[in-house]
């Protein structure tokens, strides 16, 4: 959530970032709102002093000839007219407060100086390539073709169990969807510092609003029947982040670096903006799995700790040798939450095209304002909001489909990165 107070100070240039993302932001609703919810603040802090007053006068009415029960019974009317006002004024308040909020619940982060403009994401702009997408001397197949021949990937199963966008693994394939989330975990904890968690794959509408999934992004969630509210998790992001949640951590806490959690989950989405986008395989599941890097820093350190981060979700496709490019995303493709962000984008030959693999976001103190996630600043004495920084590490599904297309040999078998088969056993190729 935005701080209320940047919004007050300047709101015309708050709207003028939040164009860039392409919303408009309603200057005119959140002035009208604020004014009411001043006076009737202002109003109720009236009534308070006028009860004050009220309360002394029982002496000056008798001072001038009124008898004591006389003067008892007026200064009771009036306290119990000021009473219902101050009720009156105060429900008006919280009335007008709830206005307020819903509208800034609804209101995305500002985006960084560094996000270009622009309104899709061909409007992204390249940062860096690495690798070279390697020349094959045979047509190459995409994922489906190559894991369907193999008789290991069967979507007909999973539709006729579940439902379209649903996969069943089997064999070495299942095995191998296994172990890069094994290798990505080893890698990020033992030669990155990150602390492994394993969390909760159910989350409460608490959580979901923290890191900005709620209220406006309820239908892309699946949610639980029952009164309890419940969610399955759209990523990792959701229950690591709300570990920090009304809490306020010393600085000891956070070390030279910060808090960095890593965590490896299922994720559930109901891609309500997807329809008849990438049907086929890995692409685009409902149920698909992601290894999640998540950092809580002090607000000095979450441009270095962006950078750290996405540093070490390109350290997996490195060890892979699979050729990516790391854009930055314009204002119009930029999360709700997000105030800059990296994509990584994975070459996939049986599309001949980069498809994103891991997002890397700052989202500098929007989500810890929702949540309340602060740490306690040593040279102040005083609570301050964190710095969150997440991204994958890499997205487990699409990092197997850019396994199977660039390692895909003529005669449909799949070279195991080397990498990898210390994890398999050490297979070399699957077939």
């Amino acid at each position: 959530m935005l701080d209320i107070k940047a919004v007050r100070q300047d709101p015309e240039a708050v709207a003028s970032a939040l164009a860039r993302k392409g919303f408009n932001f309603p200057i005119a609703d959140f002035e009208a709102l604020d004014a009411r919810r001043k006076s009737a603040d202002v109003r109720a802090q009236s009534l308070l002093a006028e009860r004050k007053a009220a309360s002394k006068k029982i002496g000056e009415l008798v001072g001038q000839g009124m008898s004591i029960d006389e003067a008892k019974a007026e200064v009771t009317t009036i306290l119990e007219r000021i009473a219902a006002d101050i009720d009156a004024a105060t429900l008006e308040a919280k009335a007008v407060q709830v206005e307020l909020d819903t509208l800034l619940h609804a209101v995305p982060n500002v985006p960084d100086d560094k996000v270009p403009e622009g309104n899709t994401e061909d409007d992204n702009i390249e940062v860096l390539k690495w690798g070279t997408p390697k020349q094959f001397d045979f047509s190459p197949k995409d994922h489906v073709d190559i894991g369907e021949a193999m008789g290991q990937l069967d979507g007909d199963s999973a539709g006729k169990i579940t439902g379209s966008r649903f996969t069943v693994m089997s064999g070495a394939l299942a095995r191998l969807h296994r172990v890069l989330a094994q290798f990505m975990l080893y890698e990020h904890t033992v030669n990155h510092g990150y602390t492994e968690l394993y969390v909760p794959f159910i989350v409460n509408s608490e959580s979901l609003f923290g890191t900005g999934q709620l209220p406006k992004f309820a239908e892309d969630s699946f949610k639980l029947e029952g009164d309890q509210g419940y969610y399955l998790i759209p990523t990792a992001e959701v229950p690591v982040t709300n570990i920090a949640r009304d809490r306020i951590f010393d600085d000891s806490e956070l070390g030279d670096e910060g808090i960095k959690f890593v965590a490896h989950t299922p994720c559930f989405r109901s891609e309500a903006g997807s329809y008849g986008r990438d049907t086929r395989g890995l692409i685009r599941q409902h149920q698909f799995e992601k290894v999640e890097l998540v950092q809580l820093v002090r607000p000095e350190q979450s441009e270095w700790a962006l950078e750290q981060l996405t540093g070490h979700a390109e350290h997996i496709l490195k060890k892979l040798d699979l050729p990516y490019r790391k854009v930055i995303l314009c204002g119009g493709d930029l999360g709700f939450s997000a105030a800059l962000t990296y994509d990584l984008e994975v070459w996939l030959p049986g599309q001949q095209a980069y498809r994103e693999i891991s997002s890397c976001s700052n989202f500098k103190d929007y989500q810890a304002r929702r949540m309340q996630a602060r740490w306690r600043n040593p040279a102040t004495g005083k609570p301050e909001l964190l710095n969150t920084i997440n991204g994958s590490g890499l997205a487990v599904g699409r990092t197997l489909v850019a396994v199977l297309e660039n390692y895909q040999q003529s005669d449909g078998s799949v070279i195991v990165p080397d990498a990898l088969r210390p994890y398999m056993g050490g297979l070399e190729s699957i077939r």
